[in-house]
């Protein structure tokens, strides 16, 4: 598994209620894809938010997005990380 940093813009004054509504609609279709979303952060004020996810592939992490209503504007591997 890869892990994966997405981007989305547009989501100017996204509230902490409509960011956990998005990132459980993931959490609804995530499994047929093979993908786990991990956490999402999100700027009100430029309208970006950013979701960390494991998955097999980009495709795969967009498509899981596609079919929740709101597809990746970016999204890129994170082959490294420390805690």
């Amino acid at each position: 598994m890869t892990q994966f940093m997405d981007v989305h813009h547009g989501m100017k004054g996204i509230t902490a209620d409509q960011l956990n509504q998005v990132h459980q609609a993931d959490l609804a279709v995530e499994k047929d894809e093979g993908v786990h979303f991990e956490r999402a952060w999100a700027d009100p004020e430029s309208g970006t938010v950013y979701c960390l996810s494991d998955g097999p592939s980009a495709e795969a992490v967009q498509r899981v997005h596609a079919r929740a209503g709101h597809p990746a504007d970016e999204i890129h591997p994170v082959p490294l990380s420390i805690w």
